[in-house]
């Protein structure tokens, strides 16, 4: 059992001891010493069986870092897992020499290596993962939590849930069964994803090109999940590329969920880290009502519900007022599947009763959330400098996935001057959704479909089957990006491109 952290708690016993918390550094001092993050392995009980994974594990034990409101992120990261490693800041906004992309300029860190960092952090929910070898299919993942002066007066005991999907599989066997091919050839294929484009001038790359994309389509329209298409076409879409053999809540299975004691009437702040390499949910609160206040570390107007999609890298902060005392399963079911995970919150002395792992099946995630969903903070009215069209091509058979036609590390880098309003439309010309990263930006959702929305900023969004999202961002943060779908088997099979600014030297 856990106790989760409890704002008032500790705002007592500080004040008690003289001090007072969470101060900006400025009006500390001297800069503390970083933080200590350790890249290691560790060993986990999985339906009863052991399983060595990775792990991150920060300087108070627990899973990730947490940072107080106005600290920077100031962390040294000891690579002890007998192997090289490299982790991104996912969703956060540092030099890219910093980022954990694996350019020239920042190779993965050798075993026994202590690598610095050292940026302004933005506040939210955000994490860390790796991009180096498939590590993050093995766990090398943690939440990273920035708080924030407005969350201390909000006095939310904070409760974190990191979803993962699991397989006792390593990931190059699991990329060779969905490939077809050898697990010696999918390795060499994963590597590939460490090649880096070679300089192709400092042009804005030509209008997409749609490589076989008609034919791709006819041989991905196999059976699977009835859905609508363009004029109320029925079309099947292509869900769940792996098998796996467990799906985790905070590293644990609902055989033994995870039971998180929170007090009588409390006031909740739930952060659910979507963590899973190849697999999406609905997060369902059960008899609970919550509100999403926050989505990818950035705040948006309340939405009430008790049940969420989530795609893979998303991040959802959700405010839960319970209405008793009591035990209160929030559980995270499988897209187009009968599986789930969870944790419980529970008040003190409550029974606990068992929870199964399976149920009826869950619908695939959709844009029903991402369309209700409004910023706070939208970025400044502005006519874009550049529109570009980027196409999601690809299938199932054969295994492999597209930018413009073009496959990771053979790609053509979109070029961006520093200022720029960038609007980019994502346009999926498969049947399977894609959850697209961009490095280093944060962006704001301004269409779906076509229709006008002023929608949520993030750094990760679904675009669903034969459809297409608009977003915008500036070209604020100088370097080179990548942007690709963080399924981790359609990166690794070439659906990833490149963002790069003028002037930038490689």
């Amino acid at each position: 059992m856990s106790k989760p952290f409890s704002r008032r708690r500790f705002l007592r016993t500080a004040l008690a001891a003289g001090v007072l918390p969470i101060l900006p550094e400025s009006a500390r001092g001297t800069p503390p010493a970083p933080k200590r993050l350790v890249a290691g392995t560790r060993m986990l009980e999985v339906n009863g069986r052991p399983a060595k994974v990775f792990g991150l594990t920060g300087p108070d034990g627990r899973s990730g870092i947490r940072l107080a409101a106005g600290e920077r992120f100031r962390v040294e990261l000891v690579n002890e897992t007998g192997t090289r490693a490299l982790v991104h800041w996912h969703g956060q906004l540092p030099p890219w020499t910093q980022d954990g992309f694996p350019w020239p300029q920042t190779p993965p860190i050798t075993n026994g290596a202590v690598q610095s960092y050292d940026y302004a952090p933005i506040s939210g929910t955000y994490w860390m993962h790796s991009h180096h070898d498939m590590q993050e299919q093995s766990l090398m993942t943690a939440p990273l939590i920035v708080h924030s002066a407005a969350e201390l007066r909000e006095d939310r005991e904070d409760v974190v849930l990191m979803l993962h999907d699991f397989t006792f599989r390593t990931p190059e066997e699991v990329l060779a069964g969905l490939t077809g091919t050898s697990v010696a050839a999918a390795q060499a294929m994963a590597q590939k994803t460490e090649e880096i484009p070679a300089d192709k001038g400092d042009a804005n790359v030509p209008e997409p090109r749609i490589v076989g994309t008609a034919a791709r389509v006819q041989r991905m329209a196999m059976p699977g999940t009835p859905m609508s298409g363009p004029g109320g076409i029925q079309m099947h879409m292509d869900l769940n590329d792996v098998h796996y053999e467990a799906f985790l809540a905070n590293d644990r299975t609902l055989a033994d969920p995870q039971i998180v004691r929170v007090e009588r009437d409390g006031h909740i702040r739930l952060r659910v880290i979507n963590g899973a390499s190849s697999s999406q949910f609905w997060v369902d609160l059960g008899d609970l009502v919550g509100r999403v206040v926050a989505t990818d570390g950035h705040p948006v107007h309340p939405v009430p519900g008790n049940r969420f999609p989530l795609a893979m890298a998303q991040r959802l902060d959700i405010l839960i007022d319970l209405p008793r005392a009591g035990a209160f399963p929030i559980l995270a079911r499988l897209e187009g599947g009968g599986r789930q995970t969870g944790i419980v919150l529970a008040t003190a002395d409550a029974p606990i009763l068992r929870i199964a792992e399976s149920a009826e099946v869950a619908p695939p995630v959709d844009l029903s959330l991402e369309a209700r969903l409004m910023a706070v903070e939208p970025l400044p009215p502005r006519s874009a400098d550049i529109v570009h069209t980027i196409v999601l091509g690809g299938g199932m058979k054969p295994y492999a996935w597209s930018m413009n036609g073009e496959y990771w590390p053979q790609v053509s880098p979109l070029m961006l001057t520093n200022g720029q309003r960038v609007e980019i439309d994502l346009v999926n010309r498969t049947m399977m959704a894609h959850p697209i990263h961009l490095h280093g930006h944060s962006f704001q959702v301004i269409a779906i479909d076509g229709r006008p929305i002023q929608g949520a900023v993030r750094d990760t969004v679904l675009v669903m089957p034969m459809a297409r999202v608009r977003i915008a961002f500036d070209a604020d943060n100088p370097g080179r990006w990548p942007l690709h779908c963080h399924n981790l088997y359609h990166t690794v099979t070439g659906m990833m491109t490149e963002f790069r600014y003028q002037g930038i030297v490689i």
